[in-house]
């Protein structure tokens, strides 16, 4: 009997081709239960293409993927996936924070139908969460950058996931903000929340990772935990190809997996 537990999200051996060109070799990336995951790795290293593969989003050439122990394709249960994208791909002119945070719950009732309270107290409990309860009526892009970011993991929230998968997060904020959000995520982390977090900057984070995957070529170089008090994986690294303070590039956001 396997008492062991089940991968949020998982692949295996994936084998990825884009635009005529092979991306990821054979690839192997898992999260588990209350785990929080960095991916990260240098320009061209793959971990874009590995994220949307995950999220199933691009297809594969080989290999397997699954979401909560089911295989990708029959998986149907996204409002347990979290999705924050970037900032910048987002088109919310005139919009509130409230109003952002609020098209978490679209999925979560039939098209034109008004919010119900279950659905206001879902928007009330994440806006609490990220501490922006009190900004609610003001537009969403007159926020801070620190600001829009937690809305945006509110409107994650609304869903009431298992499995938060964040964007560049930390991607222009200041040191203040990045601090802020840090405490937001440790509180996740501690209600139990699985958590895969692209990285630009480790910055405050590097304390909550618990393991990183690093990528480089399109192969896994590296899957474990991090350098004690360093945020570095005990990996050789070419200097020129890697800085585990400046990483990588941005996953092409907006985008979300149908349901999730």
């Amino acid at each position: 009997m396997n008492d062991s537990p089940t991968p949020l999200l998982q692949g295996r051996n994936l084998v990825v081709a884009l635009h005529g060109h092979e991306i990821l070799h054979g690839v192997d990336a898992h999260v588990m239960p209350g785990e929080t995951v960095a991916l990260l790795g240098g320009n061209g290293s793959g971990k874009t293409t590995l994220v949307r593969t995950l999220l199933g989003l691009n297809p594969t050439l080989q290999g397997t993927r699954e979401v909560f122990g089911k295989p990708l394709r029959s998986f149907r249960q996204w409002q347990r996936v979290g999705y924050v994208p970037q900032r910048g791909n987002l088109q919310l002119a005139n919009a509130t924070v409230r109003e952002v945070v609020s098209t978490g719950r679209l999925g979560h009732r039939p098209p034109f139908v008004p919010m119900r309270r279950a659905d206001r107290e879902a928007v009330d409990q994440a806006l609490e969460k990220v501490r922006l309860t009190e900004l609610q009526p003001l537009p969403f892009l007159r926020m801070s950058g620190g600001q829009q970011q937690r809305a945006l993991i509110a409107r994650a929230l609304c869903t009431r996931p298992e499995l938060m998968v964040l964007d560049e997060p930390l991607a222009g904020l200041d040191t203040s903000s990045q601090r802020t959000l840090s405490a937001v995520l440790t509180e996740l982390k501690q209600d139990g929340l699985g958590i895969l977090v692209v990285l630009h900057d480790l910055g405050p984070l590097a304390e909550l990772i618990d393991r990183a995957i690093v990528l480089r070529d399109g192969q896994v170089i590296h899957d474990g935990q991090l350098l004690p008090g360093t945020g570095v994986p005990p990996v050789t690294i070419r200097p020129e190809r890697y800085n585990p303070m400046r990483l990588g590039d941005p996953l092409p956001g907006g985008r979300r997996h149908r349901g999730a």
